[in-house]
C-alpha cells in the first residue's frame, strides 16, 4: 500500500460521501437536550447556529426541542440533503457559510454548536466570528461521537484497520486537540452506540472522508480485509460500534 499522501479540501472532500453519511452516521443521545436545559443554557425560545451542520443530524436534535436553528455549511452537497433531510422544520435555516465566516448578525444567537466538525475550523477565526455573532453571556457547545479504540477484540482491530487504510486519518484526530486552544471549557461524556449488519458497517466507513472509495486501486482489498472484520466480530449478523458522545461545553473570551 502507497505511503503516498494527498489533502483534499476540507470544505470539499464530504461531497463524494453524503449518501452514506445520511444513511450510516451515528445520531447524538437525546440526553445532550436535557443537559443542556439542566445547565440554563437551553430554552424552548433559544436561537442555535449549528456550525458545519452537514446533513443536520446534530440540528434535528433542537429543531425537535422547538428551537430555532441555523444550520452553517460551506459544502453544497451536504447543505442541500440537510435542507431535504430538513424540509419539514419551519425553525430552520440553511446558510452557506462556515466557521470562520457564518454570515450570521452580530449578537442574535444564544448557542453555537459543532458536531463532528471542529477539527475542520481555524481555530483563531472561527474563535472571532463565534464571538462576534454570540449574545452577550452566549455559549459554545463542541459535541461529538468518540469511537472506541481500546482494549482487545473488536474496537483495536477496526481501529488498526482504520490506522491501516486512513488517508490521513491521524491529521484529522490530531487537530480534536484544538479544543485546548479554542477555550475553558467543561467536559460531559454521555453513552451511545449503533448496531449495523455489514451494508450498514461497510456504508459507515466509507462515510468518513479518510477512507477510500471506489476509485482507489486498494478499494477491493479493503473491503475484503473489512468483510473479514466483520465476519470475526459479528453476532447474530450485527457488529455494535460503542461511541463516548463528548460535550465541550463553554463560552469565549
Amino acid at each position: 500500500m502507497s505511503n503516498r499522501k494527498y489533502v483534499i479540501e476540507p470544505k470539499k472532500r464530504f461531497s463524494s460521501r453524503v449518501e452514506n453519511y445520511i444513511k450510516y452516521r451515528p445520531s447524538y443521545p437525546l440526553e445532550i437536550i436535557e443537559f443542556l436545559k439542566g445547565k440554563k443554557i437551553l430554552a424552548e425560545d433559544s436561537v442555535i447556529a449549528d456550525i458545519g451542520s452537514g446533513t443536520g443530524i446534530l440540528t434535528r436534535l433542537f429543531l425537535d426541542n422547538g428551537n430555532q436553528a441555523y444550520g452553517i455549511e460551506p459544502n453544497k452537497d451536504m447543505r442541500k440533503a440537510a435542507e431535504k433531510f430538513l424540509q419539514k422544520y419551519t425553525n430552520f435555516t440553511s446558510l452557506d457559510g462556515s466557521a470562520e465566516s457564518t454570515g450570521l448578525e452580530e449578537n442574535c444567537i444564544d448557542l453555537i454548536t459543532a458536531g463532528q466538525a471542529f477539527h475542520w475550523f481555524d481555530v483563531k477565526k472561527s474563535k472571532r466570528e463565534f464571538k462576534r455573532i454570540l449574545k452577550p453571556n452566549g455559549n459554545i457547545a463542541l459535541i461529538w461521537n468518540n469511537r472506541g479504540k481500546a482494549g482487545g477484540g473488536f474496537n483495536s482491530s477496526y481501529e488498526n484497520f482504520i490506522l491501516k487504510y486512513g488517508v490521513d486519518y491521524r491529521e484529522v484526530r490530531k487537530n480534536e486537540r484544538n479544543v485546548d486552544l479554542f477555550f475553558n471549557f467543561q467536559k460531559e461524556i454521555f453513552y451511545n452506540f449503533q448496531e449495523l449488519d455489514f451494508t450498514s458497517f461497510k456504508g459507515r466507513v466509507l462515510s468518513s472522508s479518510y477512507i477510500p472509495l471506489a476509485n482507489n486501486p486498494i478499494f477491493p482489498k479493503m473491503i475484503l480485509e473489512l468483510e473479514d472484520l466483520f465476519n470475526k466480530n459479528q453476532r447474530n449478523g450485527f457488529i455494535r460500534i460503542e461511541y463516548d458522545t463528548e460535550i465541550y461545553l463553554g463560552n469565549v473570551e
